[in-house]
């Protein structure tokens, strides 16, 4: 039978369960099987160039979860450097590309630092929703190429959203200004404000912010 799984917070699973099950299929059996799965800190997939990890944040109870969307490190191949110590083309220099030492037929050790370049970071993409407060996140930040993050109020109104547990556009850009990201994608603006105004409070901290929509696409690189 086919599954598909749900991760999320404790009470959040608990919303999407009720919601499936009893408004949306009102009881009937589905047809493939659903695995609801609590979210914990740190690594939910890895394969050999990817990483997605989940961090909290401090919103309204427990269990919610910003993540981090990052390509592993990659290290230049220098083929000159190769060639000088002789090292054939095919599995030897895989296996160096691999992080793997190899003993040549000459009984030289060679190893991965010998042949590759210092690491060339991944893309990163910081995807964090509703959240209270920001001074937590610099490090997770840290140098991503893309930061979205809500912006539900502006600074003016920063006592209300305490009381709310979200923050204003200029804590957001303050955060990606701190962290040094590339570009800041601001969501969740509250109806009661246009987003110029949002756009504009962000931007005189953090120049490189856009206002997204719903269904808005960008392309993230390097």
């Amino acid at each position: 039978m086919h599954h598909i799984e749900i991760y999320g917070g404790n009470s959040a699973l608990e919303r999407v369960k009720i919601l499936i099950q009893d408004v949306v299929l009102g009881h009937v059996p589905l047809p493939f099987h659903v695995d609801y799965i609590p979210l914990k800190a740190g690594i939910i997939f890895e394969d050999k160039s990817f990483i997605l990890s989940a961090f909290p944040v401090s919103h309204r109870g427990t269990g919610c979860f910003g993540f981090v969307f990052e390509e592993k490190p990659h290290y230049p191949f220098n083929a000159d450097k190769a060639i000088m110590l002789g090292i054939p083309n095919g599995p030897e220099r895989r296996k160096l590309v691999e992080g793997k030492t190899i003993i040549l037929n000459d009984g030289r050790m060679i190893s991965p630092d010998d042949v590759l370049e210092p690491a060339i970071h991944g893309t990163k993409l910081v995807f964090i929703a509703d959240v209270g407060e920001t001074a937590e996140l610099v490090d997770i930040a840290q140098d991503a190429h893309a930061l979205v993050i809500e912006a539900t109020y502006v600074n003016r109104d920063v006592k209300m959203a305490r009381q709310f547990g979200h923050i204003t556009a200029a804590e957001g850009a303050t955060l990606a200004k701190m962290a040094n990201v590339k570009n800041l994608y601001l969501t969740h603006l509250s109806r009661r404000y246009h987003s110029h105004e949002v756009l504009a409070e962000a931007q005189a901290i953090f120049p490189n912010t856009i206002v997204v929509n719903d269904l808005d696409r960008v392309q993230v690189t390097r």
